[in-house]
């Protein structure tokens, strides 16, 4: 438990005419009280409560942040125009994710991206990765988070072949309230949902990450890297207003993809079926293609399973184009709870005024029947990615 003196939660910011090689330290601080205050307006139950407060002592304890001070113990993974690797900070001992990001800007716009950082220090939320802070160093801006020792869903997905329906539906719930939290106490859009920025750990925690808190490190990136497009909003592809309705067609995309197995565009022939849910769904499908409406539905629901021929790739462009052109993937039907299919049919309405917004998605019956769930996702995770809980790096 943290200690009863004053909380110091650091807001680090590059200075102005600084050399913006570090984050500086402002003195803002913050006692211990009022962080709990704050901590009291979230709806989060006492476990959630008291790792919130155990993290951010551990983080009072870290202060600037040093090249010097990281020891590199291994590569996370990369994306984002970004490179993530397993670090440990030598002065406190804390094991953390250091993303390292390179960019060829001026250093006005290099000060400003850290400076615009500064908000993830108020980004205190059981579903959000915790922030350590940023600093800039060889050409390298470094964004220090929270380690989460079970990685990201995609892959966990790469490793299981598919998630199972109960454990989408407790993960579903973290990433609704996480992008609740970011709109309704910072206003943000996360704007990259994918199940490469849901991370898990050993102890069952859910948390999202790589919101977009500074849109001049977006727009650096956007004009540096060729990132993902394809879990995009069909608005957003067509480059028109977007909201934060673009997260909910993502998180619907994210659902089915990891339901199935596969990124769900383009669509499987209906021969991978088999390989996917068993011959029966085969039989099924040729069964009721004979209503003349089976391969209509399978064309637009289906992908191929791991380990599959599948159909053949899409050059980038049309895969977008498939995306804003044609009917949106669902979920196969008899194969999944009728709940979960009406939940991501919601998610994936191609026009945003179609699609459900945040609020009726937390009160859909999708997310009522998993709320109360007593599902370990801490014992999935080390069972998938064959994590030694006794050994575990959580805090």
């Amino acid at each position: 438990m943290p200690a009863k003196n004053k909380l110091n939660l650091t807001i680090s910011v590059a200075e102005p005419g600084g050399d913006g090689t570090t984050d500086r330290q402002n003195g803002a601080q913050a006692s211990l009280e009022a962080l709990q205050l704050k901590l009291k307006e979230l709806d989060i139950d006492d476990q959630q409560r008291e790792r919130l407060e155990e993290f951010l002592s551990q983080k009072q304890k870290v202060g600037e942040l040093l090249e010097e001070d990281f020891e590199k113990l291994g590569e996370l993974g990369a994306g984002n125009g970004g490179v993530v690797t397993k670090v440990l900070h030598k002065p406190t001992g804390l094991i953390m994710a250091r993303k390292l990001i390179h960019l060829e800007i001026k250093p006005a716009v290099r000060n400003q991206i850290i400076r615009e950082l500064k908000v993830l220090h108020e980004c205190n939320s059981p579903d959000i990765v915790g922030y350590y802070g940023a600093f800039y160093s060889d050409g390298e801006i470094s964004i220090c988070m929270e380690y989460m020792d079970g990685g990201s869903l995609d892959l966990i997905l790469k490793k299981a072949g598919r998630v199972p329906e109960p454990i989408l539906g407790v993960i579903n719930i973290s990433v609704l309230k996480g992008l609740s939290y970011l709109r309704e106490k910072h206003q943000i859009i996360h704007r990259d949902v994918k199940p490469s920025n849901i991370l898990v750990n050993s102890r069952g925690e859910i948390k999202i990450c790589d919101f977009g808190v500074s849109g001049q490190l977006i727009d650096s990136m956007a004009n540096s890297f060729v990132g993902t497009r394809s879990y995009m909003a069909p608005e957003r592809l067509q480059g028109t207003h977007y909201t934060v309705q673009s997260d909910i067609w993502s998180l619907g995309l994210s659902l089915v993809e990891m339901a199935i197995g596969r990124y769900p565009v383009p669509p499987a022939d209906p021969n991978d079926l088999s390989s996917i849910f068993g011959v029966d769904v085969m039989e099924e499908h040729m069964e009721a293609a004979r209503t003349g409406k089976a391969l209509k539905v399978a064309r637009n629901s289906f992908v191929c399973p791991p380990g599959a021929e599948g159909p053949r790739p899409m050059a980038i462009f049309e895969l977008l184009d498939y995306i804003v052109n044609e009917p949106p993937p669902t979920l196969p039907q008899g194969r999944f709870s009728d709940e979960f299919v009406d939940f991501v049919d919601k998610c994936l309405k191609k026009h945003p005024s179609d699609r459900a917004d945040l609020q009726s998605l937390i009160n859909h019956s999708f997310v009522k029947k998993y709320e109360c769930s007593d599902i370990d996702i801490g014992h999935w995770v080390c069972k998938v990615m064959n994590i030694d809980p006794a050994q575990s790096n959580s805090p």
